[in-house]
């Protein structure tokens, strides 16, 4: 796994979060961490296929993903990731995904996606145990997102 395929996960998902959540996030520090079930946490994981194949997923506290959800939607108070929060977090991950693939291709590397699935921790035991190369962003006054990519 070479550490400049996380670039245009991490340069779309900066994009994004400005656009849709209306803060500009910093950047924590790249490393291979294992996957590891943590409670109250939202995970998206989104496929990868063609010249590059794996996985990226997202790795959210919940109470960070309620705090994104309700950036989204203009303010509005969300107190449960019910299937509305679900539906949005989800968007942000294709967004964020589709977004990355784009600046894949005009790099000249030929990959599509798949829809995103939204997991719990009780979910997660499909990726255990593996390894992922991750990088955190930092959103000031809501917390943090873990961009976990898995590619071959």
């Amino acid at each position: 796994m070479k550490a400049e395929v996380i670039n245009p996960f991490l340069e779309s998902a900066r994009v994004v979060i400005e656009q849709v959540i209306q803060v500009s996030p910093s950047t924590g520090n790249l490393g291979i961490k294992d996957i590891e079930l943590i409670d109250n946490h939202i995970w998206i994981k989104v496929g990868m296929t063609g010249q590059m194949s794996g996985d990226i997923v997202f790795g959210i506290a919940e109470h960070v993903a309620l705090k994104m959800v309700s950036a989204m939607m203009g303010g509005y108070p969300i107190a449960e990731m019910d299937e509305m929060g679900q539906s949005a977090i989800s968007e942000l991950g294709n967004m964020i995904s589709g977004n990355a693939s784009t600046i894949l291709s005009n790099q000249g590397v030929v990959v599509d996606i798949t829809p995103p699935q939204v997991m719990k921790s009780e979910n997660l035991t499909a990726f255990l145990p593996r390894k992922a190369l991750s990088i955190p962003l930092v959103m000031d006054g809501i917390g943090e997102l873990d961009i976990q990519v898995m590619i071959s």
